[in-house]
């Protein structure tokens, strides 16, 4: 039997590019013909995504697999935790969840791990060619270290060849690539075959000095000083990256764009459901969270929550629920996924405490239904087709993707209708109504995520909000109509090439394949 080469991308701290390096190779190694997987011990991130299988990982890991064109699966990202409040979260194991740990819990429970993630890497490495591997957060974090599973106890456990990357946009540069390499430990830095520098603004070659600063003190190469980009999107998993969407310029977007406000969360979730309208033309999307910016918008989107409870109340203090059923009441659109669509109806209760505290909380009222928080989890790719006879629902096509996951249960109250109808959970043939609309339709909501990506239904909501705000709308026609899809491969080879560009990769697969 094989075995795969393992290649580890490790941190000098969170968001310093690992995980956009590491989707990169994924695609350069499949474009030079080797088999590539993507491999991460342990995820924190409120992102997820529902395999083929039905489990449960971590998103950063399935982009990685797409751009490494493989089907994602739950070896790629073994353990997954969700934060549920400042001192929780909850542990998914192999795709499921096995419970909610507080952090001292949950040190206690990582020793039965370590065997999973074994265990995970070696059927992996036996499939594939070359493993590409990430770490988390900073290498070294000392008072952690006793505790890792996902770093150095990681790539001393798959013996792999590692290179350590650092983001000179944040500064101090060199203090996080030769400090961070100075606590190594010996045997550690063996591991270690070079460095990254990512996200240099202006021209790489002026870091020349400091390429030979880096190389003469730590006596391993630089393999490449990367720049900073923004003409390549990828989506993005933590809530850094969203902070960012928050506080930066909206893009430029024509005066006839779809106006699309989605409510920043406390605990927001799967916020990659929205990620088609960043690139779709005829759409601008913004993320807020003060209630009076409501108006601004022909629709405002609910999204998921990892703690929908805790959301609510916190929509209910800060007044933004009442802004919201005013917007609705003024004639627009409201629209919930998952956690959002809990929260459109008359109440949510959890009896069982799986959320809060709070055992009960009244909903916004904006759709006939109640939902009631269960111990299991719903997790499954699905199929599925419009059911719903009102408002845009009527020019949809029949047949759409997507994937649940939720621990609620929503029942209908009163007037209204379903707006799908899921045909089949993880391939096999299912008959299940989902989500609900209100009788005008300008209210609605679905348990099913990534429902937006689906280009023809994404294009009839836009058209349907573009026609009540009384602006002309352009339908996806013409040779080269915009497909999601089409646009994420794109994407990713447009990584690939910058990336070779500013990186020595055949110096590096010359050390990985020895």
């Amino acid at each position: 039997m094989s075995k795969a080469k393992p290649l580890m991308f490790l941190g000098t701290g969170s968001d310093v590019g690992k995980s956009v390096l590491a989707a990169a190779f994924c695609r350069i190694l499949r474009q030079e013909g080797y088999r590539v997987a993507p491999f991460k011990a342990q995820n924190m991130a409120l992102n997820s995504f529902i395999t083929p299988e039905g489990g449960e990982m971590g998103r950063a890991q399935v982009v990685q697999a797409e751009a490494a064109g493989i089907a994602p699966h739950v070896d790629m990202n073994p353990v997954l935790l969700k934060p549920t409040s400042q001192m929780g979260s909850q542990v998914i194991v192999l795709g499921e969840a096995v419970g909610n740990f507080s952090a001292g819990e949950y040190y206690e429970y990582k020793k039965e791990l370590v065997p999973v993630v074994r265990a995970s890497f070696e059927r992996l490495s036996a499939q594939y060619d070359i493993i590409v591997m990430e770490g988390a957060g900073s290498t070294v974090e000392l008072n952690l270290k006793p505790h890792d599973l996902v770093n150095m106890a990681m790539a001393q456990m798959a013996d792999a060849r590692c290179i350590l990357v650092g983001d000179i946009d944040r500064g101090g540069i060199f203090a996080a690539l030769l400090g961070s390499f100075s606590l190594l430990e010996p045997e550690e830095q063996k591991l270690v075959c070079g460095f990254i520098v990512n996200k240099l603004r202006g021209d790489p070659n002026l870091f020349a000095d400091g390429v030979r600063i880096l190389e003469s003190r730590s006596g391993r190469p630089v393999f490449g000083v990367v720049p900073y980009f923004d003409h390549i999107a990828l989506p993005e998993e933590d809530s850094v990256a969203l902070g960012r969407r928050m506080h930066r310029q909206e893009a430029s977007s024509g005066r006839d764009a779809v106006r699309l406000g989605v409510v920043r969360l406390p605990f927001i979730s799967n916020y990659t459901d929205f990620d088609c309208f960043e690139q779709d033309p005829r759409a601008s999307l913004t993320y807020f969270d003060k209630p009076a910016r409501v108006f601004e918008f022909d629709a405002v989107i609910l999204p998921g929550s990892k703690n929908t409870i805790e959301d609510l109340d916190a929509l209910r203090r800060s007044g933004m629920s009442d802004a919201i059923n005013a917007f609705y009441k003024s004639g627009g659109t409201v629209v919930g996924l998952c956690g959002g669509y809990q929260m459109m109806g008359q109440v949510v209760s959890d009896p069982y405490g799986m959320e809060s505290g709070l055992p009960e909380i009244s909903g916004l009222g904006l759709l006939a239904m109640k939902t009631e928080m269960f111990p299991s989890k719903m997790t499954s790719q699905v199929d599925a087709a419009v059911e719903a006879e009102t408002g845009f629902f009527t020019r949809c096509p029949d047949q759409l993707g997507g994937y649940e996951i939720h621990m609620g249960r929503s029942t209908v109250v009163g007037d209204g209708s379903y707006c799908f109808r899921i045909v089949a959970r993880d391939g096999k043939p299912a008959d299940a109504l989902d989500g609900f609309a209100s009788p005008d339709g300008r209210a609605w909501g679905t348990y099913i995520h990534g429902i937006f990506d689906n280009d023809c239904l994404r294009e009839k909501f836009l058209e349907d909000l573009a026609e009540r705000a009384g602006k002309p709308f352009l339908p996806a026609s013409g040779a080269e109509p915009f497909s999601y899809g089409r646009w994420k491969e794109q994407q990713f080879d447009l990584l690939a090439d910058f990336v070779r560009k500013h990186v020595d990769i055949e110096r590096i697969m010359e050390i990985v394949l020895r």
